[in-house]
């Protein structure tokens, strides 16, 4: 028999130290969707997002010690269905967990009252499938302002990937409508607001973008072909500065689509033109940094620079791209620790490509003194990896977020600039 605990027992132990609260709903819940029409929303303060759907994966233990739970810690596992609880309640106890228990409770009694729940700030802005399939099915979800919606498959240089398989009804989109290969920046007001207009998009359309991840590899002439998620968040934030007032990220890209078992589509939806945008580009230039204004960031006492490069690339072992020749770092710059390489962003997305629980993320960043308090420039080599840790932030909360959108690259291509190598002093 599995050992269960009350509300009040769950009450008296969730600041120990030694409890890890376990909680196994789907990603989406923990962020904050009331998936089974809780009154109130989120997760126990505390609480470790391990969602049921990873128990058939097969580093689902190695993924477990990554979150810090560890076998003399007192377990608790909570969540939406009984059996679920008792499954994963059983993983830990053949793993060597000796104190492992159950709590039943969570949506009968803790989410109705007046009992403490976290949730991510802008939770509403990672949608999930079945939010999406209620769209598609003319339906209005929960937080859908009305109107017109427009999910975007974005790509770079890769329709392939958007023809073998897309969202039913989702029109494609090349990263290259909304930045420029010239430089890997935005492209101009002019040039973004020709874009949108041709994709349907207006300030008031609500648009869901997402990528599909195809196993990027460096030695590829364009590797970036394959990494479609980090591009449609690129995309999202450069909607953001332009002024799309409801701009939405399926949670884990295409995988998340294939994993609920949707239908998948491979016509080429065409495109429906609207007249104008609505606004005038950029709405939120503050969302955006330029060379200028990095470099003041530099030596202000109130912000930061924040590299979310690999740490080979961080340490000019490698520049990252092979059409970065410089190796090096932008002096005076903060290490993010995003992942590997230029394609991957492995510390800020769990195993199925979600994006990581925001308390995690809040920990890389709170070990390098990267604070909420300050005005804070994500950049990485050209823009992709600095939009989605941007994102990232934007989604906590922070009030103080932008994309250097220059990076690297533009650092890099001028002499004058200093740069540093090896490991910081």
């Amino acid at each position: 028999m599995l050992k269960t605990l009350s509300t009040q027992q769950v009450q008296e132990i969730m600041y120990d130290e030694n409890v890890r609260l376990i909680d196994i709903r789907p990603v989406d819940a923990y962020n904050g969707w009331p998936l089974r029409g809780e009154a109130n929303s989120g997760h126990i303060p505390g609480a470790k997002s391990l969602p049921y759907k990873w128990i058939n994966y097969m580093d689902w233990i190695e993924v477990v010690r990554h979150k810090g739970i560890a076998p003399f810690h007192t377990v608790v596992v909570y969540g939406y269905e009984l059996k679920q609880l008792q499954d994963v309640a059983q993983l830990f106890i053949k793993a060597g967990y000796e104190e492992v228990f159950i709590y039943e409770e969570f949506v009968s009694e803790w989410t109705t009252g007046m009992l403490p729940l976290d949730r991510l700030n802008r939770y509403d802005r990672l949608v999930f499938s079945d939010w999406i399939n209620a769209v598609l099915n003319g339906e209005l979800p929960e937080d859908h302002p009305g109107g017109n919606t427009v999910i975007v498959h974005a790509h770079y240089r890769n329709r392939e990937a958007y023809l073998s398989g897309h969202i039913p009804g989702a029109i494609d989109m090349d990263t290259l409508a909304l930045e420029a290969p010239e430089t890997w920046n935005r492209r101009s007001a002019t040039e973004i607001n020709e874009a949108l207009i041709k994709h349907g998009i207006t300030a008031d359309t609500t648009v869901v973008l997402y990528g599909k991840y195809m196993h990027p590899d460096n030695d590829d002439e364009f590797p970036g072909s394959a990494a479609g998620h980090i591009g449609a968040i690129r995309c999202a934030a450069i909607m953001l500065y332009a002024g799309v007032k409801d701009v939405r990220v399926l949670n884990g890209g295409f995988q998340s689509w294939k994993d609920s078992g949707y239908d998948i589509a491979t016509n080429d939806v065409p495109k429906e033109p609207v007249f104008d945008f609505g606004a005038v580009i950029p709405a939120q230039p503050e969302l955006f940094v330029d060379m200028d204004e990095a470099k003041k960031m530099l030596k202000a006492d109130d912000a930061d620079l924040v590299c979310v490069r690999s740490w080979s690339e961080y340490i000019g072992e490698v520049s990252g791209y092979n059409y970065i020749e410089k190796k090096g770092r932008i002096p005076g710059a903060i290490f993010g620790n995003c992942g590997t390489d230029a394609y991957h962003m492995e510390n800020y997305r769990n195993v199925d490509h979600t994006i990581r629980e925001a308390q995690e993320v809040e920990e890389i960043w709170r070990d390098v003194h990267i604070t909420p308090d300050k005005h804070l420039a994500f950049y990485c080599g050209t823009g992709w990896r600095g939009s989605e840790a941007f994102f990232n932030a934007w989604l906590m909360g922070w009030p103080r977020v932008s994309v250097f959108d220059g990076g690297w690259f533009e650092w890099s291509n001028d002499p004058a600039n200093p740069y540093e190598v090896g490991e910081p002093a």
